[in-house]
């Protein structure tokens, strides 16, 4: 599966992309605010990631810049409960340039195409600017604020949970945060 935003390109993360993949991850500021990737992230952390294979009811995508190419991040959909949740991460070099609200909206259509009728999300607490990227993409505070284990920090971190139900608009939108 593929998809195309204005300036990105989702698509699979095939095996040769570990070192892409390792050059924008691999960085403790990054690693901390995801719940299953570990720290310190190495080379076989990569190429396992790289080589993960589709679910293609919740897939995963490199975010790929579409004109010069370069690897910006990751975004997909993972499994929440038996529902879809979004996660996503960026390269630091990528950060503040709207690139995450971006990729993430194109996986909210791919959401919405694959017949979802709700996306989870969240964010560590010590983490707001996802927060204020969830709420740009219409992200709901569900007004729970739950431990939830960061393999990075070894531990359960308070993270807030968010909800966005795709029933209620049938054309995706972007609100300020």
């Amino acid at each position: 599966m593929f998809h195309r935003t204005a300036r990105l390109f989702l698509r699979p993360a095939w095996p040769e992309d570990w070192e892409a993949v390792l050059g924008g991850i691999a960085e403790e500021g990054i690693v901390r605010n995801l719940a299953r990737a570990p720290w310190p992230y190495g080379p076989e952390e990569a190429r396992t990631f790289a080589a993960m294979p589709q679910n293609p009811c919740r897939p995963h995508f490199l975010v790929v810049h579409a004109d010069s190419g370069q690897v910006v991040g990751s975004a997909g959909l993972g499994d929440h409960h038996g529902e879809a949740e979004l996660g996503y991460w960026l390269a630091r070099p990528f950060w503040g340039r709207g690139f995450a609200t971006e990729a993430a909206a194109g996986v909210i259509e791919i959401a919405r195409l694959l017949g979802h009728q709700r996306v989870h999300a969240g964010h560590f607490v010590d983490n707001p600017a996802s927060g204020r990227v969830l709420r740009k993409l219409g992200f709901v505070p569900t007004g729970l604020t739950r431990p939830r284990m960061s393999c990075a920090r070894g531990c359960e971190v308070p993270a807030h949970e968010y909800i966005l139900n795709l029933e209620a608009e049938a054309v995706p939108h972007m609100r300020a945060a």
